[in-house]
């Protein structure tokens, strides 16, 4: 190991922080959040760690379908776009966004790929089911780009998860309702 890395502070102390009235958290242990980056997760914990001589308190966040667990600031919570699950009525409405037409703007795929992109780790239900409208294909349509395949399954994904935590059902019913909304587009 090298000086400079060595130097590096660690986290040398971590206690579960009880649960108590006087404290008002927004989120608390085994709420879902949509974290806009990475999508649906669960806070597992409430825990105080020391960082470079400073004590923090930390949202223990995981993502069960990427095996990763994120520990974000209370602090910093919503200054990152950390939010509460979407509503009932915002999901309703994200679906009946996929009943629209789809609105390709001309430019170039780069430049749209960015803005998809963009729109996904936004984190707002209602953008992304845009992005899933835009680019998906029918059976009849002329087959996508592997990056216009990736960005549409990512979004798919995304939007399913959410609707499926919001439904109270699963990832694979979720994409199913999505799928059906959007094949009702076509029909």
């Amino acid at each position: 190991m090298t000086a400079a890395k060595a130097a590096l502070p660690t986290a040398t102390l971590t206690k579960k922080i009880p649960a108590t009235p006087s404290r008002k958290l927004e989120f608390r242990a085994n709420d879902h959040v949509v974290y806009p980056t990475h999508g649906v997760g669960r806070i597992v914990r409430v825990e105080e760690q020391e960082v470079a001589g400073m004590t923090l308190e930390l949202f223990v966040i995981t993502f069960d379908k990427d095996k990763m667990t994120l520990r974000v600031p209370v602090a910093k919570a919503k200054s990152v776009g950390m939010r509460k699950l979407s509503s009932p009525d915002i999901v309703a409405n994200a679906l009946n966004t996929l009943k629209g037409r789809a609105r390709i703007k001309r430019t170039m795929w780069s430049r749209r790929a960015q803005e998809y992109e963009a729109k996904i780790n936004s984190g707002d239900l209602v953008s992304i089911a845009e992005v899933v409208r835009d680019l998906h294909r029918a059976s009849g349509q002329p087959e996508q780009s592997y990056s216009e395949r990736q960005l549409y399954e990512a979004a798919l994904a995304r939007m399913a998860r959410e609707v499926a935590v919001v439904e109270k059902t699963d990832e694979p019913t979720a994409v199913k309702r999505v799928e059906g909304m959007l094949l009702k587009k076509a029909a």
